[in-house]
C-alpha cells in the first residue's frame, strides 16, 4: 500500500522538461553595431534560437519592416515567435507609418532616439538629457576611447542589468509625460529580455 502512494506522489513527466527558448528574428538597420552587440548578447545567453538579418544598404524604417514581414512569411508565419526591427529615429519622416505598417503586420520595433549608442551608453552612466547623435557617441568614447561603430560585447556585459533598469525609466518617464518615444528613449531592453528569455 506504502508503495503505491509513492508511486502517486511521483510528479509526471511533463515537470522534469522547460519550454524551449523563443524563436526570435531580428532585423536590424546597421551593419555593426547592432547586430554585434545583439550575435554576443545572444551568445551570452546561449540562445542560439536567435536570428539576426543586417540591411547591407540604407533603408527607411517602412523598408526595414517590410523586409521583416518578406522575411517572416517566407519562413513560415510559425517559423518565429517573435519578429523585431531594430533602428534609430534619424528624423525619419516615414516613422509614424512604419509604426502603422509594423502593428498591421505584427512586427515588434525597437527604437531608439536619438540613436543605438543611447542603449550602449547607458550600460556605463544615467541617460545624458536631451542630445543629439554626434554627442551620445562622443559621450560613449569616454566610457570605451576606440569606440567606431565596432562592437565587442564584454565591453558592455557587466552594465548590461544597469542599461535594462536605466531604459526602462526612461520609457516609463516619456510615458508619463505623454511623450513616446521622446530624446532620449530606447526600446532596445524590450527585446534584449526576450534574447534572454528561457521559458
Amino acid at each position: 500500500m506504502s508503495d503505491r502512494r509513492n508511486r502517486e506522489r511521483r510528479p509526471g513527466r511533463r515537470n522534469s522538461f522547460r519550454d524551449p527558448m523563443p524563436v526570435v528574428l531580428i532585423v536590424c538597420e546597421g551593419e555593426k553595431t547592432e547586430p554585434q552587440y545583439l550575435e554576443g548578447y545572444k551568445r551570452a545567453c546561449r540562445n542560439p534560437r536567435v536570428n539576426i538579418k543586417t540591411v547591407s544598404k540604407t533603408v527607411s524604417p517602412e523598408g526595414l519592416v517590410q523586409l521583416a514581414v518578406e522575411l517572416r512569411d517566407r519562413a513560415g508565419h510559425d517559423a518565429y515567435d517573435s519578429v523585431w526591427c531594430v533602428f534609430d529615429v534619424d528624423d525619419h519622416p516615414s516613422l509614424p507609418r512604419a509604426k502603422d505598417q509594423a502593428r498591421a503586420g505584427r512586427i515588434e520595433l525597437a527604437i531608439s532616439n536619438p540613436c543605438f549608442e543611447l542603449w550602449l551608453l547607458l550600460h556605463f552612466q544615467e541617460h545624458p538629457g536631451m542630445q543629439d547623435r554626434r554627442r551620445v557617441k562622443a559621450m560613449l568614447r569616454k566610457h570605451v576611447p576606440h569606440y567606431d561603430k565596432a562592437v565587442d560585447y564584454a565591453s558592455y556585459a557587466t552594465g548590461h542589468p544597469h542599461a535594462d533598469k536605466r531604459a526602462e525609466r526612461l520609457e516609463q518617464a516619456a510615458e508619463k509625460a505623454n511623450e513616446p518615444g521622446r530624446n532620449p528613449s530606447t526600446g532596445v531592453y524590450q527585446l534584449i529580455r526576450i534574447i534572454e528569455k528561457k521559458s
